[in-house]
């Protein structure tokens, strides 16, 4: 992600704010590495683990940026139409000039969702998920927003074998300690194509509201990637996703496994 010409503990709070935010929207049975979530849900009883990392790079106005984040994201099924979720997501990235190099990592936010699919016919279904991140994240070190977040999305899915489409609006009211914009909307749409019983095809397109407020352009991103299912319980992906202007992270490579039991 690029950024305007502000301070450097703003610089930093504007992408972990964003990843933070977009790193649990792969939540229960959405699939990463898709930003987008879908509507489907755990099962009562029934919980998913994911373990997915992403290695970005961006470079403008010779500064380089490279983030590298982990994600846990664990979902449990409250019922079968509400699922919880909780990400523990850990940064590290490096911002490199030829004055200086900056290099910090650690744990950033936690988030807590819960996602209730509400209506359900036919091929089509709707949820609504609303979520509470908690500032465990050191924002002295551009770990964290500093302060506690919350967010509502609104999903809508329509599943046509092979095909499935996925919409995705939302608000995030962007709590922090930099500065930044406190009011966040995000839009976004996927897509997938089942290519064999076991491996599947994934596009998503996205924008979101830029959390910098001397820079008006909203980062937006294409993404495409693969998900095979080693077996019923085991799924590995791929991904990676561009930035289509200069505000969003040039390039990301997106890995993932998830795990259900």
């Amino acid at each position: 992600m690029k950024f305007s010409s502000v301070s450097r503990r703003q610089h930093l709070s504007a992408p972990v704010v964003f990843f933070s935010v977009l790193s649990c929207a792969t939540g229960a049975f959405a699939a990463h590495p898709l930003i987008t979530d879908d509507t489907g849900t755990m099962g009562t009883g029934k919980a998913q683990l994911e373990m997915n990392g992403e290695y970005g790079h961006d470079k403008e106005d010779g500064v380089t940026v490279k983030t590298t984040q982990g994600d846990a994201c664990f979902s449990y099924g409250l019922s079968d139409s509400v699922d919880l979720v909780v990400n523990l997501p850990y940064l590290h990235y490096r911002e490199k000039s030829e004055d200086a190099t900056i290099s910090e990592n650690g744990f950033s936010d936690t988030s807590i969702e819960l996602k209730w699919r509400f209506y359900e016919h036919d091929d089509v279904s709707l949820a609504i998920k609303p979520g509470l991140t908690l500032p465990t994240g050191d924002d002295d070190k551009g770990l964290g927003a500093g302060k506690a977040t919350y967010s509502l999305f609104f999903i809508a899915s329509q599943e046509m074998d092979p095909w499935g489409f996925h919409l995705n609006l939302g608000y995030i009211r962007n709590e922090n300690t930099q500065d930044d914009e406190k009011d966040i909307w995000h839009a976004s749409i996927a897509s997938t194509f089942a290519i064999t019983e076991d491996l599947t095809a994934v596009a998503n397109l996205g924008v979101e509201s830029n959390p910098a407020k001397l820079d008006s352009t909203d980062p937006a991103f294409a993404l495409v990637g693969l998900v095979y299912s080693l077996s019923e319980q085991v799924d590995l992906d791929c991904g990676i996703k561009y930035g289509l202007n200069d505000p969003e992270t040039d390039y990301t490579v997106l890995a993932g496994l998830t795990w259900k039991f």
